[in-house]
């Protein structure tokens, strides 16, 4: 298949070539930090954003719903905090 995208730079803005599950934890970053979030079963989520500081214990986001596409970089998903599920990560 033809991909005529493949040498063009891919900004934070532009839509994302993979996809990874997101599995919450209070003490692992992500492996790599995310353009956005897709959230497949609705709930909170407990994030930790790339330019937050160290030590941050970051902002739950509240009622988000399911099917959302969260335009937001986190380095972590917090497991506590977090009832939202079926998270994936948009690469």
């Amino acid at each position: 298949m033809d991909d005529h995208y493949k040498n063009v730079f891919s900004g934070v803005g532009d839509p994302g070539t993979a996809a990874a599950e997101i599995i919450p934890s209070d003490g692992t970053d992500l492996d790599q930090i995310p353009k956005g979030i897709y959230v497949g079963s609705a709930g909170d989520i407990a994030m930790i954003g790339v330019g937050d500081l160290a030590g941050s214990t970051g902002v739950i986001w509240r009622n988000v719903p399911a099917g959302a596409l969260i335009p937001y970089r986190p380095r972590r998903i917090l497991a506590t905090g977090t009832t939202a599920a079926d998270l994936v990560a948009i690469r």
